[in-house]
């Protein structure tokens, strides 16, 4: 079959050309949310070169769209395509979890035995007794590595699990105490 009849063909038309738009999209929109990730915490250098190949794949895409206006399968393909690299954008996110987060725990119930278990597991941890709603309460500070978080609220849970906790990202934090790490190889 020669290439010209190939790109003319209603196989070309119907199925392999919206599959590309809908993998370009889906690879360009995960780049953006990576991207975003990235500019977000400040990593000013990774952030452009991610952002060019984006657009470049996007700008790929587009053109197809715009060069065949009247094939209703290429925007359905490139709907899918942007909905799909959300998804897996967000599942990229979770998975690199880059930065630190800090976690306001509000309990009434008394939090020594949260703040020791939290110490003596290597967090750093501020308290202050304040006053809420409903009474007394305490207020724990923590500041952890985002792939601690779970392993955070575990412990929360444990000990107290109808603590009100927020969740936020922290762009930059210095001289804290976090948990030691062992580097592959060594013993300990």
């Amino acid at each position: 079959m020669e290439l010209t009849t190939f790109y003319n063909s209603e196989i070309f038309k119907w199925i392999l050309l919206p599959a590309l738009i809908f993998m370009a999209r889906l690879c360009d929109v995960t780049l953006d949310t990576v991207r975003i990730i990235y500019v977000s915490r400040g990593m000013k250098f990774l952030a452009p070169l991610i952002g060019f190949f984006e657009i470049l794949i996007w700008l790929l895409a587009i053109s197809q769209i715009i060069n065949n206006m009247s094939n209703i399968s290429y925007y359905i393909a490139y709907a899918g395509g942007f909905a799909m690299g959300n998804f897996i954008g967000i599942y990229i996110e979770e998975r690199m979890a880059i930065g630190t987060v800090i976690i306001r725990i509000i309990t009434q119930k008394e939090a020594t035995d949260l703040i020791n278990f939290l110490k003596s597991d290597g967090y750093g941890v501020i308290f202050v007794d304040a006053f809420g709603a409903h009474g007394c309460v305490k207020i724990v500070f923590t500041i952890v590595k985002r792939k601690n978080v779970e392993k955070v609220l575990a412990i929360i849970r444990k000990f107290n699990p109808l603590a009100f906790f927020t969740i936020e990202d922290v762009r930059s934090a210095r001289e804290g105490v976090f948990p030691q790490t062992r580097k592959r190889g060594s013993h300990v």
